[in-house]
């Protein structure tokens, strides 16, 4: 089967255990570094899913790379290839289908979400057939902005701190949290963002943002679960829209 492009935007960013996923089910994969120049794909005619992980920078910023991305996004769309979005990804995913992305309020508040933390399913089939039936879930987040629901997508999770968290069109699952992670992902992102998440704590952004060291306490619990009642389930929804499946290795 041809290839999942997985679209990298920053070094340490990367696709973690959806990579490891993939491997396991024997799906082949290929990826494009736009942190490294990588040129975005004219079209999507050579992959069978496309895949867009994290990135610190905004979909609203002015770089080269934005436009060949919303492209690609709707071109793969044009020819039925499943879409998947994790964080920024989610959100060029908004852009791309006709929503708009902005800063994250809690009422008028501008406020991130950084850390462990629970989302809600909405009460609808589609959210049923993308996450069973729990009533709440537990996911990593890391964002300051988020994506509204473009035209012909339905919401599919909501939480107090931000109603937009996952939609699904057709065979694309946007999410504005990461089901990615791995261990060695939420330490690195912990060192390297503990300036950003001092500075959270000094304005007093407290209720949604975590401290390192509460987010390292959690992950030994959460991590597993994520990965059993989250990430593994929507991963292997995503990818029954693939062009074909190839079983794992015995």
């Amino acid at each position: 089967m041809k290839p999942v492009c997985i679209v990298r935007f920053a070094a340490t960013e990367g696709p973690a255990w959806f990579a490891d996923w993939l491997d396991g089910e024997g799906i082949p994969r290929t990826e494009i570094r736009i942190d490294r120049g990588d040129a975005v794909p004219a079209d999507a005619s050579e992959f069978s899913g496309l895949a867009m992980m994290g990135g610190p920078m905004s979909v609203n910023d002015p770089l080269p790379w934005i436009e060949p991305m919303l492209g690609l996004i709707r071109d793969a769309d044009a020819r039925n290839v499943p879409v998947i979005g994790h964080c920024l990804g989610g959100q060029l995913m908004s852009r791309a289908f006709g929503g708009t992305v902005s800063r994250n309020r809690m009422g008028n508040v501008p406020t991130q979400e950084i850390g462990w933390s629970s989302v809600n399913p909405t009460d609808t089939p589609e959210a049923r057939d993308w996450f069973g039936d729990a009533e709440q879930l537990t996911v990593f987040q890391w964002h300051g902005e988020t994506f509204s629901i473009p035209p012909g997508a339905v919401r599919l999770a909501s939480n107090e701190l931000c109603a937009n968290q996952a939609f699904v069109r057709g065979p694309h699952l946007a999410m504005q949290f990461h089901v990615e992670m791995d261990e060695p992902t939420i330490a690195s992102w912990c060192d390297n963002g503990a300036t950003e998440i001092a500075d959270a704590h000094a304005r007093g952004d407290t209720q949604a943002v975590q401290a390192p060291s509460a987010i390292l306490t959690l992950t030994g619990e959460r991590l597993p679960q994520m990965r059993r009642d989250v990430s593994e389930r929507v991963y292997r929804r995503w990818a029954q829209g693939l062009e074909a499946r190839v079983a794992p290795a015995a």
